[in-house]
């Protein structure tokens, strides 16, 4: 069975619009953006492992990389999985209701890198990192780190908002098409001070077709499709140039085997 053969027929139009339905809560409600995305996201999980190992996940350990003050938690927990979030920023960590995180905490969390993970190779059975990518200088260093601590057979999945779709510019809008730089100086400007995520610190122009490259190269690409686009429109991923603008949120499957090289770019 492909990878992505579950996980197609949830991508609906209904699906698509309840997701997209909950962006307008990421700032001012994140616990209920964030849990709408949490349960979609080991949905998502739960579907490629199925597909690619015919069997469930449940038991196997997931490493959440940028999983923030754990959000995911709970949803993988209740999918039956070992949840390990990794985080770099003490803030994220505890940001949730009297610092103690958004959900109940289920499971471990470490203070970290993405682009130098503290575990050993081959240690892990799923490495999942979610809007994050586009969130550091080295998107393909944090890559390989996933591929290198993911055991062979496993899944490593790497999902982020590319940079020229409609959502690239995060809290700054679609103000981002004047420039990056641009755009925050006037989010500055209008607000009094500088976008959380702020072009060239915490937010950086990922494309669709950078992430690709670095993918195939790998060797360990099994597949790549937009987020949160139902199933028909999943050919954008395939079209250089409109999956800049369109695919908005590219995800990237991978699966390592012993002969991968997790060095490459």
């Amino acid at each position: 069975m492909a990878a992505t053969d579950l996980l197609a027929r949830r991508a609906t139009l209904a699906r698509s619009v309840r997701l997209l339905s909950q962006f307008r809560y990421e700032q001012t409600d994140p616990a209920r953006f964030y849990g709408a995305l949490a349960e979609d996201t080991a949905a998502m999980v739960t579907d490629l492992w199925r597909a690619m190992h015919g069997a469930e996940p449940a038991g196997k350990t997931l490493l959440d990389v940028g999983g923030g003050p754990g959000y995911f938690a709970d949803a993988f927990a209740g999918a039956g999985l070992r949840y390990v979030g990794v985080e770099p920023d003490p803030t994220e960590m505890h940001a949730g209701p009297a610092g103690a995180g958004a959900g109940s905490r289920t499971g471990t969390f470490v203070r970290a890198s993405g682009t130098a993970l503290p575990f050993a190779d081959a240690s892990v059975d799923i490495c999942l990192s979610s809007n994050v990518a586009e969130h550091v200088s080295r998107p393909w260093q944090l890559g390989n780190e996933m591929l290198r601590v993911t055991r062979p057979g496993g899944l490593a999945v790497l999902s982020y908002t590319v940079w020229l779709g409609p959502f690239g510019g995060h809290e700054m809008g679609l103000t981002h098409y004047l420039g990056g730089a641009r755009a925050a100086a006037r989010y500055t400007r209008r607000h009094g001070h500088p976008p959380k995520n702020n072009y060239g610190s915490s937010l950086f122009a990922v494309s669709a077709a950078a992430g690709l490259d670095w993918a195939r190269h790998t060797g360990a690409l099994v597949a790549a499709f937009p987020r949160y686009h139902p199933r028909w429109a999943w050919w954008m991923t395939s079209a250089p140039g409109i999956r800049e603008f369109g695919v908005s949120n590219l995800v990237l499957v991978l699966q390592p085997n012993p002969r991968i090289d997790c060095n490459v770019f």
